[in-house]
C-alpha cells in the first residue's frame, strides 16, 4: 500500500507539472494551426488521457507536438481552400483526416511495423525537424510584430477581381450541379450574381490574400508590408515572452518559464488595459463530439488527403518512440513500441472527434513528468484532467491571453525544435559524392534537399523524397561496399587456390578457372559479365567455383544467363562446383540448370571437376555432348 502512495504522489506531482507546461504549448501550438487555442487545449486533453491509458511507455506525456502542428497547418489550409476559406465548412473533412491519422496509426501498431521505424535515416529526420523549425519562426513573425494580412485593405483590395470570378465560378456550379445550368439563358446567373454583396466579395478577398500569404513563401512575401505596419505593443509583448522564458530559465528551472513568461506578459497587458489582439474565444464547458465527421462523410473529399493522413500518422509514430526511447533511458525501463502506438492512434481518433489537434509523444513534458516523481500511466491521465480543469474553470480567463504572447512562445518553440547536432556535423561529414565539380557528403545532401522542400513546398512529398534519396544512396554505399568485398577480379589477375596448384598440366591451356566471392548481385554484375570477353578463343572448357557465392539476386541472375550465353557460342564448356542452395534454386527457376549447364556439369567439389576433366580431355566430342 505505501509502495502505491509513493507512486501515487509522484505521478501525481508528474502530471500536474506536465500539465502546467503543456497548457502554454497546446493553446500556442492551437492558434498556429489555423483552428484556435481550443483545438489545441482538447488535443492535449484527449491524447494525454488516452494515450497514456493504452500506450506502451508507462511516464510518457503526449499531446500536439511542434512537427505534428506543422504538418496538420498544412493540411488544415489545404481544405479550408477546398471549402471556399470557410473554417465551419471545413472543419469536418479536417478532423476526418485527423481521424484517419489515427486509425492508421493503430493499424501501424497492431501489424507490428512499429519496430521497423527506426530504419528511417537520420538525414531524413534532422532536415525535416530543422525545417519545422524554420516554418514556424517564419510564419509567427507576422503575429509576433501584429500584422494580419486579411485585414491589410491595400493587400486584400488587388484580390477582389479573383474574388468575384470565383464567386461566379461557384454560382455557376451550383446552377450545374441543381441541372438548371442553360448556357443560352442566364437569367437565373444574373438573378444570383445581383444577391452577391460588396461585402462577400470583400470576405472572399480576404480569405484569397490570407491563402496567399501563407506559408513561409507567403509570409516573406508580406514581410515589407508588415515592417511598414508593425504594431509596436504586439512587437514589445512577444519579445518580453521570449526574454522572460530565456532569461527565467537562468534563475530556476523548477517552473516553467513559458508557463511564467504567459502569466506574467498577459497579465501585465490586461492589468494596464492595453489595447492587444487576443487569440480566439475558447468555447466553455465540456468539449462537445463533432458528429459531421461520420454524418458528412466525403470519401471524394478525403482521398487527396488519404496520403496525407499516413503521413501524419507516421509523424506522430516516429515522434512518440523517439519520446519513449528518452523515457526508457531515463527511468531503466523498455517501452512497448506497438503498444505505444496503439494507444497514440486512440488518443489521436478520440480527439478528433472532439475538434482537437493530432499530437505524439511530447520529449519536453515527458522529461518535466519523469523528473517531478511521475512513474505509472497515472501521471500522463493526470496531465490530461488538469488540462480539463483549467479548461473548464479559466477558459474565458485564458480567451484573454495576447495573440503575441502565443507567437512569442511559438518563436522559441522553433528555435528549440531545430536540429542544432546534425547542423554542427555538416563540416566533419566525408564528402563521398561528386556533382560536377563539387564534392559532397550524401548524408548532408539529404538533409538539405528535405529542409528545402520541407521549408519552401511541401513537408510531406518532401519526407518522401528525401527517403528515396537516403534509400538509393544506401543502396549505392552498400552496393560498392559489397561488392569491393565480393571480389569479382578480372580472370587474368586471380590467383590460384590452395587446391589448384597441382592442376593437370594437359588442361592448363585449355581450361579456365573464374572463382566467385562474395555475392553476385547488381553492384558487381558488369565486371561479372567481362568474364566472356576474356577466354581465348583456344579455351575448351571453364571452372567456375561457386562455393564461395552465398547469395544471388535477379540482376546476377540474368548477368550469369549472358556470360553462360556467350561462352556457348564459343562452344566453351562451363562447368560448375561448390554451388550454394540459394543461387541453384535462383538458376533453376530459370532454367539456367539445366538447359544451359546441365546436371552433370555441376560437381561437389574441385577434386571431382577435376577428374572429369581428365576423364574427358581426349574425347572432345563427349565433351561437347552436353551443350
Amino acid at each position: 500500500m505505501s509502495k502505491f502512495f509513493a507512486h501515487l504522489k509522484g505521478d501525481l506531482f508528474g502530471g500536474i507539472t506536465a500539465g502546467i507546461v503543456a497548457l502554454p504549448l497546446a493553446l500556442a501550438f492551437g492558434v498556429s494551426s489555423g483552428l484556435g487555442p481550443s483545438a489545441g487545449l482538447y488535443g492535449a486533453i484527449f491524447i494525454s488521457f488516452f494515450a497514456a491509458i493504452f500506450g506502451g511507455t508507462n511516464t510518457q506525456i503526449s499531446g500536439p507536438t511542434a512537427p505534428m502542428t506543422a504538418v496538420s497547418m498544412v493540411i488544415i489550409a489545404g481544405i479550408i481552400a477546398q471549402f471556399d476559406g470557410s473554417i465551419e465548412k471545413a472543419l469536418p473533412a479536417i478532423l476526418t483526416v485527423f481521424f484517419l491519422a489515427g486509425l492508421m496509426q493503430i493499424g501501424i501498431g497492431l501489424l507490428g511495423i512499429g519496430r521497423y521505424i527506426r530504419y528511417i535515416p537520420y538525414p531524413v529526420v534532422s532536415g525535416f525537424m530543422t525545417a519545422i523549425g524554420v516554418i514556424i519562426i517564419i510564419t509567427q513573425i507576422l503575429p509576433a510584430i501584429g500584422y494580419y494580412p486579411k485585414e491589410d485593405q491595400n493587400w486584400v483590395l488587388p484580390f477582389k477581381p479573383e474574388a468575384e470570378e470565383l464567386i461566379l465560378e461557384n454560382i455557376l456550379k451550383e446552377e450545374a450541379g441543381e441541372g438548371i445550368l442553360v448556357l443560352e439563358d442566364f437569367e437565373e446567373t444574373i438573378k444570383r450574381a445581383e444577391e452577391v454583396t460588396d461585402q462577400t466579395i470583400l470576405q472572399e478577398a480576404r480569405t484569397l490574400a490570407a491563402k496567399e500569404a501563407s506559408g513561409v513563401i507567403g509570409a516573406l512575401k508580406v514581410l515589407p508590408r508588415a515592417i511598414k505596419n508593425i504594431s509596436w505593443l504586439e512587437l514589445i509583448l512577444a519579445l518580453t515572452t521570449i526574454v522572460i522564458i530565456y532569461g527565467f530559465k537562468r534563475i530556476t528551472t523548477a517552473v516553467p518559464s513559458t508557463l511564467v513568461a504567459l502569466i506574467l506578459v498577459s497579465g501585465f497587458a490586461y492589468g494596464l488595459g492595453l489595447e492587444y489582439r487576443t487569440i480566439a474565444k475558447i468555447p466553455e464547458g465540456f468539449p462537445i463530439p463533432n458528429w459531421e465527421i461520420f454524418s458528412t462523410f466525403n470519401p471524394a473529399r478525403i482521398t487527396p488527403y488519404i496520403f496525407t493522413a499516413l503521413t501524419l500518422a507516421m509523424l506522430g509514430a516516429i515522434d512518440s518512440l523517439l519520446t519513449s526511447v528518452v523515457a526508457d533511458n531515463m527511468t531503466k525501463t523498455k517501452h512497448k513500441p506497438n503498444k505505444e502506438l496503439v494507444g497514440q492512434g486512440i488518443g489521436n481518433s478520440i480527439a478528433a472527434i472532439f475538434g482537437g489537434l493530432p499530437g505524439a509523444g511530447a520529449t519536453i513534458r515527458t522529461v518535466v513528468n519523469i523528473n517531478s516523481g511521475g512513474k505509472t500511466k497515472l501521471s500522463g491521465m493526470i496531465s490530461g484532467v488538469l488540462l480539463l480543469i483549467i479548461l473548464l474553470a479559466m477558459g474565458p480567463i485564458a480567451s484573454q491571453i495576447p495573440a503575441a504572447v502565443l507567437a512569442g512562445i511559438l518563436i522559441t518553440v522553433g528555435v528549440a525544435v531545430m536540429d542544432y547536432k546534425g547542423l554542427r556535423a555538416i563540416p566533419s561529414l566525408p564528402k563521398d559524392i561528386t556533382i560536377g565539380p563539387l564534392k559532397l557528403s550524401s548524408e548532408v545532401l539529404v538533409m538539405i534537399v528535405v529542409l528545402v522542400l520541407s521549408t519552401f513546398w511541401n513537408l510531406v512529398y518532401a519526407v518522401g523524397i528525401g527517403l528515396v534519396i537516403a534509400s538509393l544512396m544506401f543502396m549505392k554505399k552498400i552496393g560498392d561496399l559489397t561488392a569491393q568485398r565480393s571480389d569479382v577480379k578480372s580472370l587474368m589477375k586471380e590467383k590460384a587456390w590452395a587446391d589448384e596448384k597441382d592442376f593437370p598440366e594437359p588442361l592448363k591451356n585449355e581450361v579456365f578457372i573464374k572463382h566467385l566471392k562474395g555475392p553476385l548481385f547488381f553492384g558487381t554484375t558488369s565486371d561479372f559479365q567481362i568474364l566472356a570477353q576474356q577466354i581465348p578463343d583456344n579455351a575448351k572448357a571453364v571452372i567456375i567455383r561457386l562455393g564461395r557465392m552465398q547469395y544471388m539476386d535477379q540482376s546476377g541472375l540474368y548477368a550469369m544467363e549472358d556470360v553462360l550465353l556467350a561462352l556457348q557460342k564459343k562452344k566453351i564448356i562451363v562447368l560448375f562446383t561448390g554451388i550454394l542452395d540459394q543461387p541453384k534454386y535462383m538458376m533453376e527457376r530459370i532454367d539456367i540448370i539445366p538447359d544451359l549447364i546441365p546436371r552433370e556439369h555441376i560437381f561437389k567439389n574441385f577434386k571431382d571437376c577435376v577428374k572429369w576433366l581428365l576423364s574427358n580431355h581426349y574425347e572432345e566430342d563427349k565433351m561437347l555432348e552436353g551443350k
